[in-house]
């Protein structure tokens, strides 16, 4: 028996339909006709929920960077002591994120 790959209920749904075969294995075992099927996780077929992390990530800290050079530029703070310390836990955390994001995965 093969396993086929579906992407969401609807997919099962749709196949279970349009195939005749399949209606007459789940008539005869409602189990062993869907222990065929084997849902991917949406991280391995949705290509943008990393785009939109690492988007949002790499915005955070950009975002924070300007932060900081614009307390600079108005005078609030004078040297690295004065950078309040939500902005630089905020963007030590973004910064591993990303790194931790675009690190090739062991084998």
């Amino acid at each position: 028996m093969e396993t086929r790959k579906i992407q969401s209920f609807e997919d099962f749904k749709t196949r279970l339909i349009n195939e005749p075969e399949l209606q007459n294995q789940f008539k005869a075992n409602p189990l062993e006709a869907v222990n065929q099927f084997e849902q991917q996780s949406p991280l391995h077929t949705d290509k943008w929920i990393y785009r939109i992390i690492v988007i949002a990530l790499s915005v955070t800290i950009v975002l924070i960077i300007a932060g900081v050079l614009l307390l600079m530029a108005s005078g609030k703070i004078s040297d690295d002591q004065g950078v309040p310390t939500i902005l630089t836990a905020v963007g030590s955390a973004a910064i591993g994120a990303l790194a931790g994001l675009l690190a090739p995965s062991p084998k």
